[in-house]
């Protein structure tokens, strides 16, 4: 029996630190294990040894300034993770292991009108599709990771109210899910998800603090801070596309005015085009002709971005991150959206706040939330359960 304060407790909790610390990084070589941990090299060494002999992790070859070092990551055997989201227009999966490697990904269309029983079983089957065709068993998926257009209640699990998936209000998507796959299943709205999948593959990398603008029929963050997805109390943090930018302005869906949402959510902007570009316009086809130098398309992106910007001059100067990622379909823009964000941040923003941030276009561009599904499994998931299903009951006394 492990008893509170003895070598075997120490012991085990120092394999947990290690494990965790090569989950959240997919891969670290032992020097950046023991300063992210805080252990010493030698325990680190014997740490990774016995990790290694049980199947827990993998040791490879590498060279860290200019010197050669062994990379650790978790082994492709350790277990199986599944990343789900679902969005406006779409359905996507993904099919990673706890090595940050994806094995498998594949989306395709879901109407928005379509009910949750209708959209969980198209989950279903398409995981069940990928699994198959990867060849992988069953038994080795330990959790998956769900997003959804929408908050989440904190204290239910409940979808709450969304206009993006009007027939889902209410209903507990992980238990739906769970129920149909037989394993745990993790939840977050699509901004939060978009933020850890940048974080951990794509332009969030390297930083701890840091905001992930995504823009489509509405306007969301997801806040990052020391490295972990801020949700409050409620779970609705990051409702950036509620910041009042005018109090005269047109009647946001939350039912204020002027909302930063009214002016730069697709619902809102994409009327303002029509009439010259057709009924059938969409964000994608704005940002294309704009690129090819449609004036129009042009001055309306420059706005948006202006007006999100604003937005960000807030967060700037209420929670000061060194990093905000743009994405959606938007970020394709480029320096057309990129621009204006960063004059309207050095003009509202303080200034030592405005100085420290970089503003950049995600890297991972429709895929941030699957993937960001895929990080959300590697963050909840315990360190015990895996190191129970690798690790021999007894483990040495040596810490």
């Amino acid at each position: 029996m492990e008893t509170p304060g003895s070598q075997t407790s120490l012991h085990r909790a120092n394999l947990e630190r290690v494990v965790r610390a090569v989950r959240m990084a997919g891969s670290l070589t032992q020097a950046e294990i023991a300063r992210s941990t805080g252990l010493s090299a030698a325990t680190v060494s014997n740490i990774v040894r016995e990790l290694k002999e049980g199947g827990t992790v993998e040791v490879t070859p590498t060279s860290a300034g200019g010197r050669r070092a062994r990379s650790v990551s978790l082994s492709g055997d350790a277990g199986i993770v599944i990343g789900v989201d679902f969005g406006h227009t779409h359905l996507r999966v993904a099919v990673g292991n706890l090595a940050h490697q994806v094995l498998a990904e594949e989306s395709e269309p879901l109407d928005v009108d379509a009910s949750s029983a209708e959209g969980f079983g198209r989950a279903e089957q398409l995981v069940n599709r990928l699994i198959e065709t990867t060849g992988i068993s069953p038994g080795k998926v330990i959790g998956v990771g769900l997003g959804v257009p929408g908050p989440i209640d904190v204290e239910s699990g409940t979808l709450g109210s969304t206009s993006i998936l009007p027939g889902w209000t209410g209903i507990n998507p992980s238990e739906e899910l769970a129920g149909r796959l037989g394993v745990p299943v993790y939840v977050d709205n699509d901004a939060n998800l978009g933020a850890l999948g940048e974080l951990v593959w794509g332009s969030g990398r390297g930083v701890r603090d840091l905001a992930y603008i995504k823009v489509a029929s509405g306007v969301g963050a997801g806040l990052v801070i020391d490295g972990h997805i801020y949700r409050g109390p409620g779970g609705t943090a990051g409702e950036i596309g509620h910041i009042t930018l005018d109090e005269s302005g047109p009647v946001c869906r939350c039912g204020n005015r002027g909302c930063l949402e009214t002016f730069a959510a697709a619902r809102y902007v994409l009327p303002l085009l029509q009439p010259g570009h057709g009924p059938d316009l969409t964000m994608e086809r704005v940002v294309q002709l704009a690129r090819e130098g449609d004036p129009g398309c042009r001055r309306v992106i420059g706005d948006v971005g202006r007006h999100i910007g604003s937005g960000v001059a807030n967060l700037c100067n209420l929670l000061n991150p060194s990093r905000v990622v743009l994405g959606g379909s938007l970020a394709e823009a480029g320096e057309l959206v990129l621009g204006p964000i960063r004059d309207s941040v050095s003009r509202y923003a303080i200034p030592s706040a405005a100085r420290q941030l970089s503003v950049l276009p995600g890297a991972l561009g429709g895929r941030a939330e699957v993937l960001g599904a895929l990080a959300l499994v590697l963050n909840e998931m315990g360190d015990s359960t895996l190191l129970e299903s690798t690790l021999p009951a007894a483990t040495p006394a040596f810490t």
